[in-house]
């Protein structure tokens, strides 16, 4: 598809888990809010195409909400490539110049988790603690059930303990106690 000349990666820093790792890629920290990314990546495009020196976008989302911006590019002339997984609604692959599926049955050459538990277990120790304390390890379970209908005593290790003291390069896990805490790794390492 050519040269890529910026390439960047949007979101909360503190979810982007490997991102800031990956070579040559920009994390742009768009902050906490809703759509704060969505918003932020959306005012960076349209003003790097306003001087005429990119020929093709390319979106990396599942998200509909870039229909607008991929309408918006497509009528200043430029070729939209948009790139999501099956679930991207038929609204967004339609405004694109074309779309191409991601298949989730690969792991991204970027991200430190091995599956998506993994992950929803690192989003939500991220998004419901601190950095420095965490939360604590009773609270996981009933996130991850209300959140992801996620039953631990389900998978291989039956307790979150387990699993979390299996996966030390993702959390940071205290000693066993009622009001144990468990951290996410700031920033997550490759492989197991």
């Amino acid at each position: 598809m050519g040269r890529a000349d910026v390439i960047r990666c949007y979101g909360n820093a503190m979810h982007l888990g490997g991102w800031s790792a990956a070579p040559g890629i920009e994390v742009v920290h768009a902050g906490t809010g809703k759509n704060a990314a969505d918003i932020l990546l959306v005012i960076d495009a349209v003003e790097l195409c306003t001087h005429d020196a990119f020929q093709t976008v390319l979106i990396a989302s599942s998200d509909g909400d870039f229909v607008h911006l991929a309408n918006r590019l497509r009528a200043r002339g430029l070729h939209v490539v948009g790139m999501g997984e099956d679930k991207s609604p038929a609204h967004f692959r339609a405004a694109c110049s074309e779309f191409r599926e991601l298949s989730t049955g690969l792991k991204p050459r970027c991200t430190p988790f091995e599956g998506k538990l993994e992950e929803w277990t690192w989003c939500a120790i991220s998004e419901n603690g601190k950095q420095e304390s965490g939360i604590r390890v009773n609270d996981l379970n009933h996130i991850m059930r209300s959140k992801h209908d996620v039953k631990i005593s389900t998978h291989k290790e039956k307790t979150w303990r387990r699993y979390l003291a299996d996966r030390p390069r993702l959390f940071d896990l205290d000693p066993k106690g009622p009001d144990a805490r468990v951290r996410v790794q700031s920033e997550p390492s490759f492989g197991t």
